[in-house]
């Protein structure tokens, strides 16, 4: 009987033994890696979590199961009312002592593999008079800054909330409880504690106090913070870059600055860097960063400014596309700004700019061409295009201009003037263009009444053509004679006009022709028809240079039309060339050399004088012309 007990008890130990040491004989993958610490208080709840199921396979599609060991005793450890609970993953110590302290060891096991990993429980008193745990995490808060503190007990709230298990948070200052609301404390969301504007006297322990029931057991995790306050500058403030789109051209050099300005004073501790795709940028031979430049400032405001380029000595495609962030790094706000970089669109502004400068080349050289040979190419378009331009032949008109000169007798006449007239204009335009001319002292039919005569001749012409000289308009003998006439002067207009009814003058004489009567009618009708009608083309034929002092005493009706249209300056055909004038403006140029000596006028239809009339005449078209259509081109 003694030997049957004596096999019984050795049966025992050793089946006791083999459960002991069976966890350490199996043949599992030690995560070594995945060591942790717990730290802990006599009286809190601590909590041991593995991440086994997480870490090493897929937890979803393979079974498993976990058990928990105590690495002192190597004996699995199973729920012990009011002291120990274990839900799968997690071991709970709902009361923890000294005597919990020590190493455990999770295994979790799978159908063809086996996986351990150890948590050490750190059990310390606290120290004489402190409230919170030993194990403390240190933090600096920034003098007059809002802060925020993280209770480091997120990953208790995250497993208590997967169990449905109803927790709350508490805030402690040293020992005494922090009441939300009040001294510039607020609990936010995510177990944090927000500090408004911190002060010297907030520099103490934290603590966040986790509270909940368990296994029927109520009791608490606790975390420890030790929060200080340094007089130092506020929240570091980005000025570049600032959410840029920066484009650039591909291989082209290429930097960037990062500027921070931090207000306040006191210690720095702020570190910029360069970030992109979330990693520090490090130095090669192509992108590299500068040294971190820093100067202070008192005015306007007090703080200190720093400076970090990024550089890239040549841009490549990867280097496009992306979001470069510079941060500036403190113990508590990290701000950070980014600019993105893209390829830069093709450079159209220049040919643009080219093109665009060419056509206004192009357009002002025409515009200028054209204003110095107008009269030669409308003269050469009616020559070449004849059947653009309509038949006048069939107007109705008998004469292609009419011609008002100053005659004998008359104020302003001239032998010269007279022998133009009579002799030169019709050789040139009758002769060698085949004009038709009415002249006054040539076609007038005998004893025809002066206003009969020129009312009707000038009904019948295409165009007027008016020479004057200097005393044409302006001689005392004119306007004597005008008065007796009763051709009065309008004092508003300064125009001449008639009194005499069609049939109260007339004159039976060809002397009469060239009296001052048949000179006044004649600019009378011309002025009226131009400026009031519309119906007739007066063209100013100047046969002598007209001071200003002079032209200030013409009628106001030609000097409008004179400097509407311009005249036709006969004058300028008999001075050198070294010598020109303005004919529409009324001023004497200056001389630029030469004499004033006299030269023959030229009577070839090519000379500049002649090809300026010839603008003025009526177009010998060859189109037919139809009443119910308008001409289409009339130049």
């Amino acid at each position: 009987m003694g030997l049957h007990l004596a096999l019984g008890s050795l049966l025992l130990f050793l089946g006791t033994y083999g459960t002991c040491i069976g966890f350490l004989q199996e043949n599992c993958t030690n995560n070594d890696l995945l060591v942790s610490n717990v730290f802990t208080v006599p009286g809190d709840v601590a909590m041991l979590h593995s991440t086994l199921y997480a870490d090493v396979f897929s937890f979803t599609t393979v079974p498993y199961n976990i058990s928990w060991y105590d690495a002192k005793t190597g004996r699995e450890i199973s729920n012990q009312t009011g002291r120990i609970l274990v839900l799968e993953d997690t071991l709970w110590f709902l009361n923890v002592t000294l005597e919990d302290q020590g190493e455990y060891v999770t295994i979790l096991r799978t159908p063809s593999q086996c996986y351990s990993q150890a948590i050490n429980l750190a059990v310390n008193l606290p120290g004489a008079g402190e409230c919170g745990r030993p194990k403390k995490v240190n933090i600096m808060f920034t003098n007059g800054v809002t802060n925020c503190l993280s209770c480091r007990l997120r990953d208790s709230i995250r497993i208590l909330d997967s169990y449905n298990i109803t927790s709350s948070i508490r805030w402690y200052k040293g020992c005494d409880p922090i009441v939300d609301g009040t001294d510039g404390y607020t609990y936010m969301d995510m177990a944090k504690l927000k500090i408004d504007r911190v002060k010297p006297n907030h520099t103490d322990n934290y603590t966040c106090t986790l509270t909940f029931t368990l296994g029927g057991i109520t009791g608490s995790l606790s975390g420890t913070i030790d929060a200080r306050v340094k007089d130092y500058f506020l929240t570091p403030q980005m000025y570049k870059p600032a959410h840029e789109i920066i484009k650039e051209h591909m291989g082209s050099s290429f930097s960037k600055e990062c500027l921070v300005f931090v207000p306040g004073g006191g210690t720095l501790s702020v570190t910029i860097v360069w970030l992109v795709r979330g990693a520090f940028i490090g130095t090669t031979d192509r992108v590299y960063t500068s040294k971190t430049r820093q100067w202070r400032q008192d005015v306007p405001r007090k703080g200190v400014w720093l400076q970090r380029l990024l550089m890239i000595s040549e841009l490549k495609e990867e280097d496009f596309h992306i979001n470069y962030t510079c941060r500036a790094l403190t113990d508590s706000y990290s701000p950070g700004e980014y600019f993105t970089l893209l390829p830069a669109d093709p450079n159209i502004i220049l040919p643009i700019g080219l093109g665009f400068g060419g056509v206004m080349v192009l357009a002002i050289s025409g515009v200028i061409f054209y204003y110095l040979f107008k009269v030669d190419i409308v003269l050469w378009f009616r020559r070449t295009c004849p059947l653009l331009y309509t038949n006048k032949d069939l107007d109705g008109k008998l004469y292609d201009a009419y011609v008002a000169y100053p005659r004998t007798c008359s104020a302003g006449f001239s032998q010269d003037v007279e022998a133009f007239a009579l002799h030169t204009l019709p050789q040139v335009l009758e002769k060698a263009c085949g004009y038709k001319l009415f002249i006054a002292g040539r076609d007038c039919l005998p004893g025809q009444a002066i206003v009969d005569s020129v009312e009707e001749n000038i009904q019948a012409s295409r165009r007027l053509f008016l020479l004057y000289t200097a005393s044409t308009f302006t001689s005392k003998r004119h306007t004597s004679s005008s008065s007796s006439n009763n051709v009065s002067k309008n004092s508003d207009s300064s125009d001449i006009k008639t009194t005499d009814s069609r049939g109260d003058t007339s004159h039976d004489g060809s002397e009469d022709d060239c009296s001052d009567t048949r000179q006044q009618l004649e600019c009378v009708a011309a002025m009226h028809r131009v400026l009031l009608e519309g119906t007739l083309k007066v063209v100013l034929v100047e046969m002598e240079e007209i001071p200003p002092a002079q032209l200030a005493l013409f009628p106001e009706s030609v000097r409008h039309l004179r400097k509407k249209q311009g005249a036709v300056c006969w004058w300028k055909t008999l001075r050198p060339r070294q010598r020109r004038r303005t004919c529409t403006g009324g001023r004497e140029d200056k001389e630029k050399g030469g004499q004033d000596t006299r030269l023959s006028p030229s009577l070839s239809p090519s000379s500049r004088f002649w090809k300026e009339m010839r603008y003025h005449m009526p177009v010998r078209g060859k189109r037919t012309m139809y009443p119910e259509r308008t001409a289409l081109l009339n130049l």
